[in-house]
């Protein structure tokens, strides 16, 4: 499992300094408490991020992920909801701020079942992101449509953001 690093908006960035990290998460205990809190607000959706040190952190679902990191490298990101038994109904790849590699599911799964959380065994929601070649903006590839969305140039079909770290 290599890490991702934070390649969103540096304003976004800027913005998250001093915002308190995501909640730790390595009990079912944690996890209840979690929902409980956030339970009328969230319906049970949740901003997550695997830290390097793999430990699962959630924060309110409209939260950045680098905010939820604390602006540190994470193993995974994306959203995640628990039912109201806390067990984990749907969880995705989906951050357009550190675009993981459709493959991070291993890091979650892991955070997960260290946590003595129920899961669905696997990413519920994959969402693939390519950097364009041409004009280096980051995109969302849906319905194998490998094309940027800005300058229409051809897409990998491999994940690439390699380059950033």
């Amino acid at each position: 499992m290599r890490p991702f690093k934070y390649i969103g908006p540096s304003k976004i960035m800027a913005d998250s300094i001093g915002s308190p990290k995501g909640t730790p998460i390595a009990s079912r205990d944690a996890a209840v408490a979690w929902v409980h809190e956030h339970a009328d607000e969230e319906a049970g959706w949740a901003t997550y991020v695997v830290s390097v040190a793999g430990m699962l952190l959630v924060a309110p679902r409209r939260s950045e992920h680098v905010a939820c990191a604390g602006g540190e490298s994470v193993l995974a990101a994306g959203e995640i909801r628990f039912d109201a038994a806390s067990t984990v109904v749907d969880v995705s790849n989906n951050s357009t701020g550190y675009c993981p590699r459709e493959d991070c599911w291993d890091a979650v799964c892991s955070a997960l079942d260290r946590a003595g959380l129920r899961h669905p065994g696997g990413l519920t929601l994959v969402t693939v992101f390519r950097r364009c070649p041409m004009c280096g903006e980051r995109n969302l590839v849906k319905d194998d449509w490998f094309f940027c969305a800005m300058c229409d140039a051809a897409l990998p079909k491999r994940w690439n953001f390699d380059a950033d770290g």
